[in-house]
């Protein structure tokens, strides 16, 4: 689906709630109160839009990085923080008709995301299961003086299994006991990894049942997610854009770590449209369609994640084992020569994971705590402490 060009301003949001009050505003008291709402509530546009468009201007080496990944994190969560405020700010609107009955739509979408940040995190995990299977061929073949049979065979074993291992998950996955909950640290990661017959391992995932669906989650968090009428923005003072926002970046932010991580029962199938007067629409749709044609290019269409490091691992790997196959011993100078920088380009892919994964796990699970923590504050404030969570 192709970006909109959008000409809007956040002024143009602004006046636009303005305009929808100004019959209803007669003294100059309230009008000077409700400037300020408005000067808030686009405050909070405007930074949304800037945030998104400095996501979106990143060139296609860098889109869905591990560093990109992390920076998207981090707009959620500066987003996520605003969004309390403004809610906390207007507790008297919020307890109200038919403020309420958004807020509440918004936490219910937001406690699907939290099945996702537990799939995200296993898929992490497996991540690293692949990185540990690297590592075996860099120790292989990597520093080696010379490099004989014993070396190869040993890096060829690591390399199918880690081929097998990155098949998608409808075919096969990795082994691998994880955590089921956010709360608790890992208590021991798999033993079993040399014991291996890829083609007949399940996910043993203790986060979700074997049933569940990243697919269908992230369809339940965008059902019925439609921009707010003129008259419930007018009943809710404008916050209902502001809900109607942060419905938006959620969708956008968990669909998007879907497309990079592996996860189970993937899927990109989610709908987008934006209204023109939403400055924040252009660059989510831009991003949207260009993650979109990633994963219609020949080489990802069955990979198990667009994560940028997966196909770089994965364009590497299958390079080497290609390069292995066909080696003759003794090693010709310019074979060997061959070998070692492949060597080397795995050997900076692995680090890259090394130094990425663990603060991507931070942040992931600093976005489910903090979802957990606006929902049962916002609840509080909807006096609906006794809902069942």
């Amino acid at each position: 689906m192709p970006a909109t060009d959008y000409q809007g301003s956040s002024a143009s949001f602004g006046r636009a709630i303005l305009s929808l009050r100004r019959d209803q505003v007669h003294s100059m008291e309230a009008t000077h109160e409700i400037s300020g709402h408005e000067m808030e509530l686009e405050a909070f546009q405007r930074k949304v839009a800037e945030r998104f468009m400095d996501l979106s201007a990143v060139g296609s080496d860098d889109l869905l990085s591990l560093s990109w990944i992390r920076k998207l994190l981090e707009c959620f969560l500066s987003c996520q923080e605003e969004f309390r405020v403004i809610l906390s700010n207007n507790k008297s609107l919020v307890l109200k008709s038919p403020l309420d009955r958004m807020i509440h739509e918004y936490f219910e979408r937001s406690v699907k995301a939290l099945d996702l940040c537990n799939a995200i995190r296993d898929g992490i995990e497996q991540i690293r299961e692949w990185k540990k299977l690297i590592e075996i061929v860099l120790c292989a073949l990597d520093n080696q003086r010379m490099l004989g049979e014993g070396q190869f065979r040993r890096a060829k074993k690591a390399l199918i299994d880690l081929s097998l291992s990155m098949l998608d998950e409808r075919d096969t996955a990795v082994l691998a006991h994880r955590n089921r909950s956010f709360g608790r640290q890992n208590a021991a990661s798999s033993k079993d990894q040399h014991h291996r017959n890829l083609g007949h391992f399940r996910s043993l995932s203790w986060s979700v049942s074997r049933s569940w669906s990243a697919a269908r989650q992230l369809q339940a968090i965008g059902n019925n997610l439609l921009a707010p009428k003129g008259n419930e923005i007018v009943a809710t003072n404008g916050i209902a854009v502001v809900i109607y926002t942060m419905n938006s970046i959620l969708l956008f932010v968990m669909w998007a770590l879907v497309a990079a991580i592996p996860c189970q029962d993937r899927g990109l199938q989610v709908h987008f449209s934006i209204p023109r007067n939403f400055t924040w629409g252009a660059a989510i749709l831009s991003l949207h369609e260009r993650v979109q044609e990633e994963s219609r290019k020949r080489d990802r269409r069955n990979a198990c994640g667009l994560l940028r490091e997966i196909y770089q691992m994965d364009k590497c790997t299958k390079g080497l084992t290609e390069l292995a196959d066909s080696v003759q011993f003794p090693l010709t100078e310019e074979r060997e020569a061959e070998v070692r920088l492949r060597v080397q380009e795995l050997g900076r892919i692995c680090e890259a994971m090394k130094e990425g994964l663990d603060p991507l796990e931070r942040q992931v699970r600093e976005v489910f705590h903090r979802i957990v923590h606006s929902r049962t504050e916002g609840l509080d404030s909807l006096g609906r402490t006794n809902h069942n969570d």
